[in-house]
């Protein structure tokens, strides 16, 4: 074991970070395969076949539970903050669903031999605060050996079931809000380069363990048909999630989608991960770009966002109440980017 006080680099121990690590889509795909032909039980009111953000169980008419889980490598070297980052990371998906959470169990994987204990007690604070601050607790859990520093969280909540967001649920017509500026899979590539300032990084820790607490205020409200938060597969491949699973055509204006201008200009200079590339193909298929948007534009719709911002598909007579449940709820950069069509599945971008 290691001296407790000697300092180390998480992002060196992992080949990736954050939700960058996230498996190809493609690849998830394959290994997925079809369905298994086991009838579902009628009290499963969301399952794996829409991919949506959780599990959710329904216990009565009053009462559904929303099961999740996510977890990770380090997206940054201070492990606090990567455990804060970690959990909300994780808790988002409850608030995707609409849910309130309840209690969480802990996922932890370190290499007892290159880690400080020190670090990963730290870790662990780190994620046990954004818990308890969410109003659930960590109530136990599972820890392994492993050959990367891996955490994260199974995540439980509560919601009525006819309150439930998911993200196949938009309609023709529908404003898309998007709560989260994107950008955080370039941060965290250039701060593994050492070429992430220091205003940058703060923006980095101030998003990613924002909690996406709008959710639960969102749930049952009049004009709201669906959710999901934009995490691995970037903007382009969550919101080509949800336009498959509800049969209709996503349509974004570039110029309104919020991005960091750090992470733009990083963009510029060419600075990605090599997951946005993953990503893209992805989608390719059913994604249309204007002429107008290069490469870093590309980059950054693709971009795997770690913690990233609820994306909701809602009326537009409500897109003011929505909005300003966010603003309300500290995410003062959300903004309506685009709309619902209807027309063959897919995403087009101007």
């Amino acid at each position: 074991m290691m001296d407790n006080t000697q300092a180390v680099r998480l992002t060196s121990l992992a080949h990736g970070g954050g939700c960058g690590c996230k498996l190809d889509p493609a690849v998830l795909t394959d290994i997925l395969g079809a369905p298994s032909g086991f009838p579902m039980p009628k009290d499963l009111l969301v399952d794996a076949a829409t991919r949506d953000d959780a599990a959710v169980w329904r216990i009565n008419d009053e009462t559904a539970l929303v099961a999740t889980t996510d977890f990770f490598t380090p997206i940054v070297d201070d492990p606090f903050d990567f455990g804060r980052i970690a959990a909300t990371n994780a808790l988002s998906d409850v608030y995707a669903m609409g849910a309130t959470p309840i209690f969480c169990l802990a996922i932890v994987g370190m290499p007892v031999n290159a880690l400080p204990r020190e670090t990963v007690r730290l870790i662990l604070e780190g994620g046990r605060a954004v818990a308890e601050a969410a109003g659930a607790p960590v109530a136990g859990g599972h820890s392994i050996d492993a050959a990367e520093p891996i955490y994260g969280l199974v995540a439980l909540g509560l919601v009525h079931p006819d309150r439930l967001l998911a993200n196949a649920r938009a309609k023709a017509g529908d404003v898309l809000i998007l709560g989260k500026p994107l950008g955080i899979g370039i941060y965290s590539a250039a701060l593994k380069r050492g070429e992430l300032s220091e205003d940058a990084y703060a923006q980095m820790i101030a998003s990613t363990t924002r909690l996406n607490t709008p959710g639960a205020a969102l749930s049952g409200m009049a004009g709201v048909h669906a959710a999901t938060d934009v995490t691995g597969f970037g903007l382009l491949g969550h919101l080509a999630e949800m336009a498959q699973g509800s049969g209709l055509k996503a349509r974004i204006d570039w110029d309104r989608v919020p991005v960091f201008d750090a992470a733009r200009q990083l963009a510029g200079e060419g600075i990605k991960t090599g997951a946005s590339g993953r990503n893209w193909a992805a989608v390719a298929d059913s994604a249309t770009l204007a002429p107008r948007l290069g490469d870093a534009e590309r980059a950054l719709l693709c971009d795997p966002q770690t913690s990233g911002g609820l994306l909701v598909s809602c009326t537009p007579d409500s897109a003011d109440a929505v909005l300003e449940v966010f603003r309300q709820h500290g995410h003062a950069d959300a903004t309506m980017i685009g709309v619902m069509e209807a027309g063959p599945a897919g995403v087009s971008v101007d």
